[in-house]
């Protein structure tokens, strides 16, 4: 059983950025450590953007490997440096779509199954949203849950999904690691912007601003994720 393994926010970061960059640079994987501190810290397809060092990634990249999450690729064939593969597909018994559902979420926090879609084309493909929502509703029914589906906030027009390798949500936000693998949170997560219930007693006009304060932050998160992978497809 793999349940309640609560990684850190660093441990999700490097996890993540191995799947995507198996799936998506094939001929560069396994990666060295140069290769994924620089992958765990790339500015596109990443939130919160980070800025670990190589004693952080090499760390947590070394944890994960004693749970039996990561392994460890011995130079060989004209290779002078160790280089770091995921193990999450035989870890966890699944295959590459659901693998990469949870590299996406990851890297980018909780998502919608468009979202979903979208930012994880590059690694596998879905005909469609259902296809989708059938790989994360047998992920939240194992009986180790590696998936939840979180209730739609105020401001917010679907139902977002998040990965539960990181412990339990609470409140609709995942607990984070600092950038500096410190364990304090690193920032809200978008869901945490907008399920917060306001003090008992808070004016009704009140409320309803704040309200509206966190969907606007909401919305210009997206956008700026959504500008951050425009430059990386436009090579900016």
């Amino acid at each position: 059983m793999l349940g309640g393994m609560d990684l850190s926010a660093a441990e999700l970061r490097v996890l993540g950025s191995l799947v995507e960059k198996q799936l998506t640079t094939p001929q560069q994987y396994p990666l060295t450590l140069n290769a994924l501190t620089l992958a765990c810290n790339q500015s596109s397809n990443r939130d919160p953007v980070v800025d670990y060092d190589e004693r952080t990634v090499e760390a947590a990249v070394t944890s994960v490997k004693t749970r039996g999450l990561a392994r460890f690729v011995h130079p060989s064939h004209g290779r002078s440096a160790l280089r770091y593969g995921h193990a999450l597909e035989e870890a966890l018994g699944l295959d590459t779509r659901p693998v990469a559902l949870l590299a996406v979420l990851m890297l980018r926090g909780p998502q919608t199954l468009g979202e979903l879609r979208a930012r994880s084309e590059r690694m596998v493909r879905f005909s469609d949203l259902h296809e989708i929502q059938a790989e994360l509703d047998a992920l939240a029914a194992r009986s180790d849950p590696l998936a939840v589906r979180l209730p739609r906030a105020p401001g917010q027009k679907e139902e977002r999904y998040a990965q539960l390798l990181g412990g339990a949500v609470l409140g609709g936000a995942i607990g984070a690691a600092s950038a500096s693998g410190a364990g304090v949170p690193e920032q809200e997560s978008e869901a945490a912007l907008v399920t917060k219930e306001p003090p008992a007693g808070l004016p009704e006009q009140v409320a309803a601003f704040r309200d509206e304060v966190a969907e606007l932050r909401a919305e210009l998160r997206a956008l700026r994720r959504d500008l951050d992978d425009l430059r990386a497809q436009l090579g900016a």
